[in-house]
């Protein structure tokens, strides 16, 4: 499976394990193996962890917490308390472990259940930081991953523009051409 990880953020890449959530939701975590084969390619740990169904069902609580706590900083009241506070519970637990190796490089350990207090810990600092209002939703149609306005002005319009974009500008070039006129022949 390849995943996307273009929200700016590892709280809004687990948000954006589901898909089209308005309209055919599609989840990426559908198994305990989807899920530990995410968590290593979002960098979180550098061997699969274990994952039984409960890690998986605490993996997906979390996620529709965070993708709640997201959408609410626009909406008064703001932040739930039951979902702000499950959420701090995840943030206090143990941290994934990191190590220089003999070569250099950062080897990144831990159970899921790290990996779950990391992907918290990142959520508390974005939702209670600076970017907290840079945080969008993707303007394409079908898309519903969230993702933090790095851009300068702050206009960022879709999750990536590899995908989402460029989806976006070639259907307006299409729109634009299929309304010319054909040209005459000389």
């Amino acid at each position: 499976m390849a995943y996307t990880f273009s929200g700016g953020d590892v709280a809004l890449d687990l948000i954006g394990t589901v898909q089209a959530r308005r309209t055919e939701a599609r989840d990426l975590l559908d198994t305990p193996a989807s899920l530990a084969s995410w968590t290593v390619a979002a960098g979180l740990v550098d061997t699969l962890p274990a994952v039984d169904e409960q890690g998986l069902a605490d993996t997906i609580e979390l996620r529709e917490t965070m993708y709640r706590l997201a959408l609410a900083r626009e909406t008064p009241p703001g932040y739930a308390d039951p979902d702000r506070e499950a959420l701090n519970r995840l943030a206090a637990g143990e941290p994934v472990r990191v190590a220089l190796t003999s070569d250099g490089l950062v080897e990144r350990t831990g159970d899921l259940a790290a990996v779950l207090a990391e992907i918290a810990r990142s959520a508390v600092t974005l939702f209670g930081g600076p970017d907290a209002d840079r945080i969008r939703e993707c303007e394409a149609p079908l898309c519903t991953r969230l993702y933090v306005d790095t851009s300068r002005r702050g206009s960022r319009r879709w999750c990536d523009m590899r995908r989402c974009g460029n989806r976006a500008k070639a259907a307006a070039f299409r729109a634009r051409h299929r309304d010319e006129p054909e040209p005459a022949d000389a």
